[in-house]
């Protein structure tokens, strides 16, 4: 009955997350006037979203998880992916700053700056570790050891299926606008 539930709640999510990207979709291209109509498919970003939703709906099966852990776990998952990809996404930001203070070959180079971009990269990266970190501690938590070792093992399996998935993300992308 809950997976029920939950795929249900999976299913509406992913519904509003299509009618967004179909409105945004819209509204770019009304914003583009005469531009072409981009492919129905998804972008990395919804197949990222759909990924993490379905790891907490497979997670009472694959970790064999009573129904008094469940609750627990998807909130304490739901950190855990939050934590990752917010810093990520601070690293992103931190590599790109660098990346236009390196600047192309020839031009002026702020080495102080540089250097302090450096700093920062490794003081986030340190930060994050340590956000992640106890982001698993309180997963584990939750967790008994079995639990905990295939917790890990179908984190494998599901970062296997995200790359996949990404390349064909990407490859669709390709395709269709060697199409246009």
């Amino acid at each position: 009955m809950k997976i029920q539930v939950l795929l249900v709640a999976l299913v509406v999510a992913l519904s509003s997350v299509a009618s967004a990207e179909t409105q945004r979709s819209a509204g770019a291209q009304r914003a583009r006037p005469g531009a072409a109509a981009e492919g129905d498919g998804l972008g990395p970003a919804q197949i990222l979203n759909m990924l993490d939703a379905w790891a907490i709906v497979q997670a009472q099966d694959t970790l064999q998880l009573a129904d008094d852990q469940y609750g627990e776990f998807v909130v304490r998952l739901k950190r855990l992916q939050q934590a990752r990809r917010r810093n990520l996404q601070g690293r992103n930001a931190i590599l790109q700053e660098l990346r236009k203070l390196a600047g192309p070959q020839g031009a002026q180079i702020d080495e102080t700056a540089i250097r302090e971009k450096l700093k920062a990269l490794s003081d986030h990266d340190e930060r994050a570790a340590g956000e992640l970190r106890q982001a698993y501690d309180q997963l584990d938590q939750v967790l008994n050891p079995r639990q905990q070792a295939r917790f890990r093992l179908f984190e494998e399996v599901l970062e296997r299926r995200k790359i996949d998935l990404l390349k064909r993300a990407q490859q669709g992308a390709a395709a269709r606008q060697r199409r246009q």
